[in-house]
């Protein structure tokens, strides 16, 4: 070995998986160790001597490189196959996918300074919303990339573009400011009409296994929501059977009547502060303990507030006792934004629901605006959500917060999003993020708190449609392959762990998504269906 060979391979790594020798392979593992950071390496990448890497975070996918004098810092995630060639610059919270080419000299840089006047640039604030590249993307030399922008899949970047906003999947985009010369796409599914098909074919199929699927969850004397693992008996499930029986075939579960379950559902109210107590349904003789410690804004009464009363409006009834919302801003601010912002945002959607409920059962209006005022002065602007990324999960816990807070404030009351552009760049940018949609991450939570946002912020703005649609479409082209006939479907139908037992839960928020999915890309008349629970399209009321 001469050398020059590894100077060869800085420049032309490529060649490392294919022909790299045992001392190269030493040489790299050692190259490796001396990274920092948050690492996670897969087989076969190469990160050059001569690179300057200094990530918080590097994720690799397999026979992925780092090429020569490229500079690379921040939150830097590569799918497998991808590359970045010489002298490039990628800086700040980027995703990547697979079998992207990034060419020479070229910048992504996922953060901005501040522009305000009297300050000098050295002393503004920096932002930082992240760079998102789907798979399949090529982008040529000497193109920048700001911060905030998504490029979708299967597109290609013109050589010295600057792209300042986001390129929808199967383009072609070049120049400065770059914008979009053509499609590399056929005819999409949907114009088609091989998806609105599936569709009609899948909600056939559901209606005529509707009661094999609730009786599959009846114990003899509970809905459960998994049959035989032995969970402690539920609310939840009666609930998720009552709306999985509407939303199909729009009766009762069978062998059940409309008095009955209200009388269960209403026996479960606490007189005194209108919350729901955990217990089984099956004995509604029994006098309900009271537990101190429950609360709208945390806890496991806080679901309940949507599910039984969702459960109950389907019904044709409601809570027979207004629900408790008494709250003040400071317990508003305490909330775990920082970390927890999707637990933070499940208490703002029971409060939400509450007054909500309140307002149409027993026309309370309660301090709405007081919530809404609160809701306004914390949003961040340049992301449009509540609570901040973390380098452990990206947006998940945003994003996921945002759904549940908008949910129950914006949606239930038919109000304007405050910052609907910046939110679905936020989305868009979680979207693309393949940690929290394959595996245990592609489950109906994490789908359901994309498509609702982008369906919720697409009444008011167009930004992102073209990826949000090309999303959409993989989603539900994924999951109608995932209904298990007499069954229903899985809360994670690609999970390693009970989740992906199909269970009444699952079906329930599948059937949902489904909805969302198709509506957000005009296909909704195609399904047959509209859900009239707690993921119902209309507001549940207009505050007064």
């Amino acid at each position: 070995m001469t050398s020059g060979e590894p100077l060869r391979l800085d420049f032309l790594p490529w060649e490392y998986a294919r022909i790299g020798s045992d001392d190269e392979r030493k040489r790299q593992a050692e190259r490796q160790q001396r990274l920092g950071g948050s690492l996670a390496l897969a087989d076969d990448v190469y990160v050059a001597e001569s690179a300057a890497v200094y990530c918080d975070e590097l994720r690799m996918g397999a026979r992925s490189y780092i090429a020569a004098h490229a500079y690379v810092t921040g939150h830097i995630t590569l799918g497998s196959d991808t590359t970045i060639n010489p002298f490039s610059v990628v800086r700040g919270r980027i995703t990547i996918g697979d079998g992207v080419r990034i060419g020479a000299h070229t910048s992504l840089l996922a953060f901005n300074h501040g522009t305000a006047p009297g300050e000098p640039i050295f002393r503004q604030k920096h932002t930082a919303l992240g760079i998102t590249i789907g798979d399949d993307v090529w982008i040529g030399s000497n193109v920048t990339v700001l911060d905030g922008v998504t490029i979708g899949p299967h597109s290609i970047i013109g050589a010295g573009a600057v792209v300042t906003k986001d390129v929808p999947a199967n383009t072609i985009a070049a120049g400065n400011p770059a914008r979009v010369l053509r499609s590399r796409s056929g005819e999409s599914p949907v114009r088609s009409g091989s998806l609105s098909q599936r569709l009609a074919a899948f909600t056939a199929k559901a209606r005529e296994q509707v009661d094999d699927v609730l009786k599959r969850s009846w114990d003899g004397e509970r809905f459960v929501d998994r049959p035989g693992l032995g969970h402690e008996p539920a609310i939840r499930p009666w609930c998720d059977a009552i709306e999985i029986a509407d939303v199909l075939v729009r009766r009762t579960p069978e062998g059940h009547t409309r008095d009955d379950l209200v009388r269960r559902l209403r026996h479960r109210q606490d007189p005194a502060t209108g919350l729901v107590s955990p217990g089984d349904l099956a004995d509604v003789g029994l006098d309900v303990p009271v537990d101190d410690k429950l609360s709208v804004l945390q806890g496991p009464a806080s679901y309940h507030v949507l599910c039984v009363g969702y459960a109950l409006q389907v019904l044709d009834s409601s809570f027979e006792h207004p629900i408790t919302t008494d709250f003040t801003p400071e317990e508003l601010d305490k909330l775990p934004w920082e970390r927890h912002a999707w637990s933070s945002g499940s208490g703002i959607d029971a409060l939400g629901t509450a007054l909500a409920r309140n307002l149409k059962d027993h026309g309370e209006s309660g301090p709405l605006e007081t919530l809404m005022g609160w809701l306004l002065l914390r949003v961040d602007p340049a992301t449009g959500m509540w609570g901040r990324q973390h380098p452990d999960d990206g947006w998940l816990q945003v994003v996921n917060g945002f759904y549940r807070l908008t949910r129950g404030t914006y949606a239930q009351f038919g109000l304007p999003l405050p910052y609907p552009e910046q939110a679905v760049k936020t989305v868009l940018a979680h979207s693309n993020d393949r940690r929290m949609f394959s595996g245990d991450g592609y489950n109906a939570c994490n789908v359901l708190d994309v498509i609702h946002p982008l369906w919720l912020a697409g009444k008011q703005t167009d930004v992102g449609r073209a990826d949000g649609t090309r999303w959409a479409e993989d989603q539900l082209t994924r999951i109608l392959d995932r209904w298990v006939d007499g069954a229903g479907f899985a809360f994670a139908p690609d999970g390693t762990d009970d989740r992906a037992i199909p269970g009444l839960q699952g079906t329930e928020m599948w059937l949902s998504i489904i909805w969302l999915l198709s509506d957000y890309l005009g296909l909704s008349d195609a399904v047959g269906y509209r859900p009239r629970g707690v993921h119902r399209p209309e507001p549940l009321v207009s505050p007064r």
